[in-house]
């Protein structure tokens, strides 16, 4: 507030709002797990938000998300490195013994939970899990 920097302060604003509302919601005092998964969620949001105005050719409020994103990914744990999620990936396999497609989310259950602590983008962790299993 002192340094006046008006976008700082309002993406703070959201996220404590948001991190609030999903207390109140639950109407129990949040845990670490779901702190994360509600920033993930903004995390989403200001993704796809971002990319819907760059389509719509409003480049101005893209970059307003993107630095909301920044921001809130600053508050993040460390994203997991290419060589954590194939190790994760290859140690889900053989936990599970899974070697099929329909089992696919076994797998990636199993591996979500041996990244847990680390940020993790779900979409490439399916990627990657279909490669192998396909």
């Amino acid at each position: 507030m002192k340094t006046r920097d008006e976008m700082r302060l309002s993406a703070l604003r959201m996220l404590k709002t948001a991190l609030k509302k999903q207390e109140v919601d639950s109407m129990k005092p949040l845990d670490e797990k779901a702190e994360l998964q509600v920033l993930n969620m903004l995390i989403k949001q200001r993704r796809e938000a971002a990319q819907m105005f760059r389509q719509g050719g409003r480049p101005e409020l893209a970059d307003k998300e993107e630095a909301e994103l920044k921001l809130i990914e600053a508050y993040m744990p460390a994203p997991a490195s290419d060589e954590e999620i194939e190790a994760a990936i290859a140690e889900a396999l053989a936990e599970t013994g899974v070697a099929a497609l329909k089992q696919m989310g076994v797998v990636m259950k199993a591996a979500q939970a041996r990244l847990s602590g680390k940020r993790v983008d779900g979409k490439a962790l399916s990627e990657k899990v279909r490669a192998r299993l396909g």
